[in-house]
């Protein structure tokens, strides 16, 4: 029975399953190129002149850009996320975060953006299924090329017609020859080296509060981006950057996803970075991802990098000149819950955990294009689904191991249980409760603040899944402005920490 099994996902798991997709006779477009070479402007064009279409973002701040500048230009959009659904009534276009893509609509023009992702370990799985699934006469891949020789192979076995166009800058990239602090870091050296326009990496959200409010005592206008801001706040602090109010960008690496920013030099304040496992040292794609946002086509003639120190320029030029092309060399795909009830009969277990841990470790697809993608977080996530909730069907187990939760973080997991709670007993749940402090003028509580954005965000993708639970999707509007707001507020005057990461470790000598 396992090997019948392992035969059913080989030649039915993926493209024999999107028959629109099948019947479209696509052609496939792979516009490919660094960071400012206008792969995806050139996209863009042809999917706004386009009668119907989709773009698939990496972010639900991307597909809100795209959403944004296609009702300016007049063409009528949608917005889909795990969160929202904005539907505009007689729109032909849709702009969805990947995972959202509808299968079941045929569009003219589907572009996938940062195909790149595919090398992502949780999300892979969703850039290979709009590639082979996406239900579109001409479809746009847009990315770097470091993962174009796995898309070229699968394209091929499915008989489909394809052309690439290589990109380059459309303005060079400099590194610069001196580190912003000299030979060795100091942080009084930095004191007026820093110029208008430049953007400055740092890997960790204490480190971009630090150098902010660090930056902001010294005369600088700040935006601060880190990954623990929503869209929304992320939004504003590039409009304030974008629109001058502000001199200097302090961020991690979520600037090197397609945001579009001013920046005329990228500043690395280090090159190392936590993975969740271990600190390593930026690779190439990163570097080249982060480093490329310097010298908007159109702002500046010349775009530039630095670091804060002469050594770690080294590492920065070794990585410019290695090639970047990925080690994947199957595409990524994940069990669908046909897939997974399946095995669920087989095995004649209730526990979505036994399934899902059986997927990935004893399936073993017969193919030369596709591979299992790893499965922890979903797995573990379905560890606490049976745990707490042994009884659900399992449909909604499965539906419940997709929620946006960092299971490894206590506070999330807490509020995620809570959540379960109400579905296991067949309750309704309320929004987060609008605490006072959001009224304040304290930036006390801006970690407090990200958490609960954090929270609205879960109940958003809930409601959408459950909404009998899950009922004041109404009411979330208003209350996730409040707490952007507060947060957006609380940028302009937190403290920061004393010192640095990097700081802290000349301190100790490790340096």
């Amino acid at each position: 029975m396992h090997k019948q099994l392992t035969s059913t996902l080989a030649l039915h798991a993926l493209p024999n399953s999107f028959k629109l997709a099948r019947s479209l006779n696509r052609r496939i477009h792979f516009h490919l190129g660094p960071t400012n070479s206008g792969k995806t402007y050139e996209a863009l064009i042809k999917l706004q002149k386009a009668e119907s279409g989709v773009y698939l973002a990496p972010l639900r701040l991307l597909a809100m850009e795209i959403r944004d500048r296609l009702m300016e230009a007049g063409v009528p959009c949608n917005l889909i996320t795990g969160e929202e659904r904005q539907l505009i009534p007689g729109a032909k276009h849709t702009a969805c975060t990947v995972e959202m893509m509808n299968t079941n609509q045929a569009v003219d023009v589907a572009i996938i953006d940062e195909i790149q992702m595919l090398q992502d370990e949780s999300r892979g799985y969703a850039w290979t299924t709009a590639l082979i699934g996406a239900p579109a006469k001409d479809v746009y891949v847009c990315g770097a090329n470091s993962v174009t020789e796995p898309c070229l192979r699968a394209i091929k076995a499915l008989g489909e017609q394809f052309d690439v166009t290589h990109l380059e800058r459309k303005t060079p990239l400099l590194l610069e020859q001196q580190g912003l602090s000299g030979q060795k870091y100091k942080r009084a050296n930095l004191k007026g080296k820093l110029q208008k326009g430049d953007a400055v990496i740092a890997f960790s959200r204490k480190d971009v509060l630090t150098l902010s409010a660090r930056f902001r005592q010294w005369g600088y206008g700040v935006a601060s981006i880190y990954g623990a801001l929503s869209p929304e706040v992320r939004r504003t602090e590039s409009k304030r950057f974008c629109e001058g109010e502000a001199d200097i960008l302090v961020a991690t690496d979520a600037i090197g996803m397609g945001l579009n920013l001013p920046i005329r030099r990228v500043i690395f304040s280090c090159i190392d970075k936590f993975d969740g496992v271990a600190s390593r040292r930026i690779n190439a794609t990163e570097v080249r991802q982060i480093g490329g946002r310097a010298g908007r086509f159109g702002i500046y003639d010349i775009g530039y990098i630095s670091a804060f120190e002469d050594d770690e320029l080294i590492h920065l030029e070794h990585m410019l000149t290695t090639s970047d092309v990925a080690d994947l060399k199957k595409l990524p795909i994940s069990p669908s819950f046909p897939h997974l009830s399946e095995i669920a009969n087989t095995l004649h277990s209730h526990k979505i955990s036994e399934v899902l841990a059986y997927f990935a470790e004893r399936i073993r697809i017969e193919s030369d294009l596709f591979e299992i993608a790893p499965l922890q977080t979903q797995t573990q996530l379905a560890l606490l689904v049976d745990e707490y909730a042994p009884t659900l069907n399992l449909k909604d187990k499965f539906l419940l191991t997709c929620a946006p939760v960092g299971w490894d973080k206590a506070r999330e997991r807490d509020y995620f249980l809570s959540c379960l709670d109400c579905v296991v007993n067949n309750q309704k749940k309320a929004l987060p409760n609008d605490v006072s402090w959001l009224s304040s003028n304290s930036p006390k509580h801006l970690e407090e603040a990200e958490d609960l954005g954090k929270d609205i965000s879960l109940y958003a993708w809930l409601a959408h899944k459950f909404p009998h639970h899950f009922f004041e999707l109404d009411a979330l509007p208003a209350l996730r402005s409040k707490v952007s707001r507060y947060i957006e507020a609380a940028l302009l005057i937190q403290a920061g920490y004393r010192d640095t990461s990097k700081e802290m470790m000349y301190q100790s000598g490790q340096f």
